[in-house]
């Protein structure tokens, strides 16, 4: 069972032992793991220390995701203008 307050974005990069992740529900929130098993551990922890971190400056803490999930995808490629 996942023990994620919020969702989870792990994206795959060209490099096999290099992903990024991120939670759609925490603005700023963001890592790196080197495994799919890596990103949801580091962020499993990091979100807490976000969050704590948010509550110690005062700042607004966005609601527990009731039902989160975790996406795993690619990297996204940004469009160019």
């Amino acid at each position: 069972m996942l023990e994620l307050k919020y969702s989870l974005v792990i994206e795959a990069t060209r490099d096999p032992d290099f992903f990024g992740f991120y939670s759609p529900d925490i603005e700023g929130f963001s890592g790196v793991g080197h495994s799919i098993e890596d990103c949801v551990y580091k962020a499993k922890w990091g979100m807490l220390d976000h969050v704590s971190l948010l509550r110690e400056r005062g700042l607004s803490v966005p609601p527990e995701n009731k039902n989160p999930k975790i996406i795993i995808q690619n990297e996204e490629k940004p469009v160019a203008a």
